[in-house]
């Protein structure tokens, strides 16, 4: 069992030992150094953050340590209860508050959870402050309040209503339009929150909602993270019940692949290049992703007359480069979709809804918008580490062989040939090293993945 501290929070497994899994004590003591924080930063004397979670199993009592936690350092707590990713980043500002957590280890299996951290702006923390956080957990650095200064915990579960409200009202999603559209479509909600917001969201847009595993149970049917290879039972349905398409989204409802009519997959990848083809023919602008996304958004945004660039992989990454590039749409090549005119933060709601309006104004079919594209096949394959193994040294050596080929190392190696791509980088969630390969057949990326294993395994020795 594994537990992963970063600058992007803590993340690890239910159970076990301390310091070794996500145990009670664990959450305590990140809680209390986050909340630490929290108070250096705010400007007044009371201090407030928002707390919602998924729906996986180990929610309700990480959020209890967690909140209580906060409460016992002098901070009021405003608790969402069920909710998702971009409704707490949503709720941070509107309610003012100091600061937001999320409890969810997003598309990590049911054993899994997590502390996502946010700023007074509702956006994940930089690196800056997710050191100092870690620090501050290290040296157990926090004092906690006296009796009379303790905090309140305040119950809040209208924010989703709140956020939908907020979603329909973009200038860019046309209700009525879709409505008209008279769409049918299937949702696989993994039994967590997005059960609760997603179809919610499209009865309010006339939709008719075929729901898949939308009761917030907790209960994952089938690996949450929404790729092709667990996700036959919805292509399957979506044909059966001719349905327009489907919408599948991870437990915390930040990540958004759809499913075209013919039951095949649109693409995780695709999601932002068909909801930034919508955006960027209506407002002239550039785009952002990170390095391990699609070329195919670089060419839609070229398309329209715009400027692509690619960032670290990390949201906090993407949402630096796109405020610095003056982003109209941005996001991550595995279903997030960044709006800046909604919030910074990957949001499948906003992403739904633009979808939804794309398809409604062009007519025809989601497969026929898929096949509008530009052809790209990616295969994403990974490595598990061992403690002895050398991955900044093996990442070292791939750069040296291949210098003389277009480079980029801000994170990781990656290696752009003309005719494809080859990304490797060590994961911040998990113990692996992930290889990313794009190209213009899937034959042509699983092959380029291989030769690249073979090649790490060869530097490795593990072979």
């Amino acid at each position: 069992m594994t537990l992963i501290k970063s600058i992007s929070g803590i993340r690890g497994t239910i159970g076990g030992k301390v310091s070794e899994n996500l145990t009670p004590l664990d959450a305590v003591k990140f809680a209390a150094a986050y909340g630490t924080w929290i108070k250096k930063q705010a400007t007044k004397e009371k201090v407030t953050v928002v707390i919602g979670r998924d729906a996986r199993l180990s929610g309700e009592m990480i959020q209890n340590l967690v909140q209580f936690t906060l409460v016992g350092l002098g901070i009021d707590v405003i608790d969402l209860g069920l909710s998702t990713t971009p409704t707490v980043e949503i709720a941070v500002p509107l309610e003012k508050a100091d600061g937001g957590i999320i409890l969810t280890a997003s598309h990590n299996p049911k054993q899994w959870n997590a502390l996502k951290l946010l700023n007074h702006k509702g956006e994940f923390l930089s690196g800056a402050d997710g050191a100092e956080i870690l620090k501050l957990a290290e040296n157990d650095d926090y004092s906690f309040a006296a009796v009379d200064d303790i905090g309140e915990v305040t119950k809040n579960d209208a924010y989703i209503d709140i956020h939908i409200d907020e979603v329909l009202e973009l200038s860019l999603v046309d209700a009525d339009k879709i409505k008209a559209a008279n769409f049918k479509v299937v949702v696989d909600a993994v039994n967590s929150t997005g059960g609760i917001a997603i179809p919610k969201l499209l009865k309010e847009l006339g939709v008719q909602v075929i729901e898949m595993y939308c009761k917030p149970t907790g209960h994952f049917p089938h690996n949450p993270e929404p790729l092709k290879e667990h996700l036959s039972e919805i292509c399957e349905r979506v044909v059966a019940e001719g349905a327009d398409f489907g919408i599948v989204v991870d437990p915390d409802v930040d990540r958004l692949a759809f499913i075209s009519n013919d039951g095949e997959m649109f693409g995780e990848e695709y999601t932002l290049v068909a909801c930034a083809d919508y955006i960027l023919s209506k407002t002239k602008g550039n785009t952002v992703s990170n390095l391990s996304s699609s070329r195919a958004l670089r060419d839609v945004t070229e398309k329209h007359g715009g400027t692509y660039e690619a960032a670290a992989v990390g949201e906090v990454n993407v949402v630096t480069l796109m405020k610095k590039n003056n982003t109209v749409i941005g996001g991550e090549g595995n279903g997030g979709i960044i709006y800046p005119e909604s919030h910074y933060g990957r949001d499948a709601l906003v992403g739904v809804a633009l979808f939804l309006t794309h398809l409604a104004e062009k007519g025809g079919t989601v497969a026929a918008l898929r096949a509008s594209y530009p052809a790209y096949f990616m295969s994403k394959k990974k490595i598990e580490l061992t403690p002895e193994l050398d991955v900044d040294g093996i990442l070292a050596t791939i750069a040296k062989t291949y210098k003389a080929e277009n480079l980029t190392t801000i994170d990781g190696v990656k290696i752009d040939f003309p005719e494809n791509w080859v990304h490797l980088r060590k994961s911040n969630t998990e113990p692996i090293i992930r290889i990313y390969t794009e190209a213009h057949t899937q034959q042509e990326a699983d092959v380029l993945a291989d030769r690249f294993i073979a090649e790490i395994s060869k530097i490795a020795g593990l072979h």
